[in-house]
């Protein structure tokens, strides 16, 4: 059964696809980026700033669906550049201090609306 994960907590879709699907207790949430859901406008500053509004995105959504940061077993993290690696990957290491799930990291060429980073995450209980 597949149950979608919606809230107003994190950035709407901006496209034909939802902010989460939750399946046979596994939760897939769909990219995030650092659009901050109040504003509906990506946040200002660097990697660092960008990296923590699209964790708090996820974040919304976990919650949303009654996981927690904990119960994340992947993530894939997109950059614009891979020069930011390290700066995303402090910020992003502060969410998962124990047990850190698997990733994966790609620079690619575009991200959407121009952004630095997009993450998406995998969780199961």
């Amino acid at each position: 059964m597949k149950k979608v994960i919606s809230t107003s907590n994190a950035p709407g879709a901006i496209g034909p696809y939802s902010q989460a699907i939750e399946s046979n207790g596994t939760l897939y949430i769909s990219g995030q980026v650092p659009v901050n859901p109040a504003t509906g406008k990506v946040v200002e500053g660097g990697i660092k700033e960008q990296t923590e509004q699209v964790m708090k995105n996820i974040a919304a959504i976990l919650e949303e669906a009654g996981y927690t940061f904990a119960d994340v077993v992947k993530s894939t993290c997109l950059l614009s550049d891979m020069s930011n690696f390290a700066a995303m990957n402090e910020v992003y290491g502060s969410y998962y201090k124990e047990n850190p799930p698997a990733r994966a990291a790609f620079a690619v060429k575009e991200l959407p609306l121009g952004v630095m980073v997009e993450i998406e995450t995998i969780a199961v209980k």
